[in-house]
């Protein structure tokens, strides 16, 4: 009877046939191919990796700067309108500040001819000016009691 745990399989090797590998030959063998195999995944993928971070990286500042020049924009674009605006607003305090003034000197003048105008009414009707003036405190006496 033949060992069920010989390594010829039934095969005789003065026979002329090469004797097939051991189990533990093949395992090993399996072992070290798969072992070689994980290492070039392995440097495979930290390459890949690398080359992502890489980009990552790049694609970042690329973000940053285009949000830094944005940015700069933005900023310069706020200051040339609020320039604007400040001087929109100067010339329009200024135009109001001569307008004001343009009505005053008016009115002063206006003023000074209302007085000189009644001074001139009251010594040309001297009677009429105090009776006048008499009707309208008696008025304003009557108002104020009530």
């Amino acid at each position: 009877m033949s060992n069920p745990f010989s390594t010829t399989n039934g095969i005789d090797p003065e026979a002329g046939f090469s004797q097939t590998p051991s189990i533990t030959q093949a395992a090993n063998d399996l072992r070290v191919a798969a072992g070689e195999k994980a290492r070039e995944l392995v440097h495979t993928a930290e390459e890949k990796a690398a080359l992502l971070k890489e980009r990552a990286v790049e694609s970042a500042q690329h973000l940053r700067e285009n949000a830094t020049e944005r940015a700069s924009q933005f900023k310069n674009t706020a200051a040339e309108k609020a320039s604007a605006l400040k001087s929109a607003a100067t010339d329009k305090a200024h135009h109001l500040k001569e307008t004001a003034s343009e009505q005053w000197q008016d009115t002063r003048v206006k003023a000074k001819e209302l007085h000189i105008t009644a001074e001139d009414y009251i010594r040309q009707n001297p009677t009429k000016c105090v009776l006048s003036a008499l009707g309208v405190g008696f008025l304003i006496g009557l108002i104020v009691r009530r």
